[in-house]
């Protein structure tokens, strides 16, 4: 990876000094809760406001909910991106990643269906996982075979993607075609984060212990080894190609290092690639850190790269009726 741009570190100086110590004041419960919400919506959106000119179209199946984003060129692609974002299971939504889903969907022509799994603290484990499932078994219903589904997502939304392949691989059912986590939580007690604090330094944005309270809202009273919080991934011949992003200032530099061990030693493939000096998803910044440029054309060029042999994949036909015809929006 490149060396950090000054605008980088500048962004981690500001972070240390008043995001991070902010965190660690917040009252556990609905304080923290609503507050980080506010703050992590207006960062996005100042951070990643969606480029150019792209369509929304907002869902709601009855199970789940979630938003098209698309420009007109990716609308009838064969090929999809499902985006699962992340902030701990509690804060953010398909509408503060509008931004980071715009960018990926320009860049790689696919349209990106953001799924908004029900949050933290009013909907606690498995409601998130319930969703994520949900989701893409909906877009196979609509015409998606799994070979032409790409899953991505950041922080809890790494995590949940981990799930919903190592679900997949218990029950049976095929797997998408490729998986990006960027800056995936794996250890939902925080305990690889604290680890690396010790060893490295703390993360600027948030404390392992700041982190974990927010966490807990999900995992709620459920114990810490409970399968599907406690991620483990067996052995399959079938993964999905991985790629994993993750800053090398931020404490889930371990975690992605767990989740590449994780996915190899179950038989796939996995690259991770540690972008120095960067924070916590990174990538949903571009307009304050200029590295999330190219790391976003990493991810795209990633997804878009063609299978050694390409299969019949490139023959489906999508046939989706109006799904993404409902309360459509042009942004500019």
């Amino acid at each position: 990876m490149t060396e950090t741009s000054s605008a980088s570190r500048w962004a981690a100086w500001l972070a240390r000094r008043t995001l991070r110590p902010f965190a660690e004041v917040l009252p556990t419960g609905s304080v923290q809760v609503h507050t980080s919400r506010a703050i992590v919506a207006a960062a996005m959106l100042i951070g990643c406001p969606p480029p150019h000119k792209v369509t929304v179209d907002r869902l709601a199946t009855g199970t789940f909910r979630g938003e098209w984003v698309y420009p007109a060129t990716a609308k009838e692609s064969r090929q999809v991106i499902l985006y699962v974002h992340g902030s701990g299971y509690a804060i953010c939504s398909a509408r503060t990643h509008r931004g980071i889903a715009a960018r990926l969907a320009r860049l790689t022509g696919m349209p990106v269906f953001t799924v908004d799994y029900r949050l933290a603290p009013e909907h606690a484990f498995p409601a998130a996982a319930d969703d994520v499932e949900a989701a893409y078994a909906w877009l196979q219903d609509i015409g998606y075979r799994p070979q032409n589904i790409t899953v991505a997502g950041d922080s809890a939304g790494g995590h949940l993607i981990l799930d919903l392949l190592a679900e997949n691989v218990r029950r049976g059912r095929s797997q998408p075609r490729s998986a990006v986590l960027m800056s995936p939580i794996v250890d939902l007690t925080l305990g690889l984060a604290r680890r690396r604090e010790r060893e490295i330094g703390p993360d600027p944005l948030i404390s392992a212990r700041a982190a974990r309270r927010l966490v807990r809202h999900y995992t709620a009273a459920h114990p810490d080894d409970l399968p599907r919080l406690k991620l483990t991934l067996d052995r399959a011949d079938d993964l999905p190609r991985t790629l994993i992003q993750v800053g090398g200032t931020e404490m889930l530099a371990a975690d992605a290092a767990e989740a590449q061990r994780m996915i190899l030693d179950a038989g796939g493939t996995c690259e991770l690639q540690t972008w120095p000096g960067q924070l916590h998803v990174f990538q949903a910044l571009p307009t304050l850190i200029p590295e999330a440029t190219p790391a976003l054309a990493e991810v795209a060029a990633f997804i878009t790269r063609p299978f050694e042999s390409s299969s019949d994949s490139d023959q489906d036909v999508i046939e989706e009726g109006d799904t993404r015809n409902h309360d459509s929006q042009a942004i500019v």
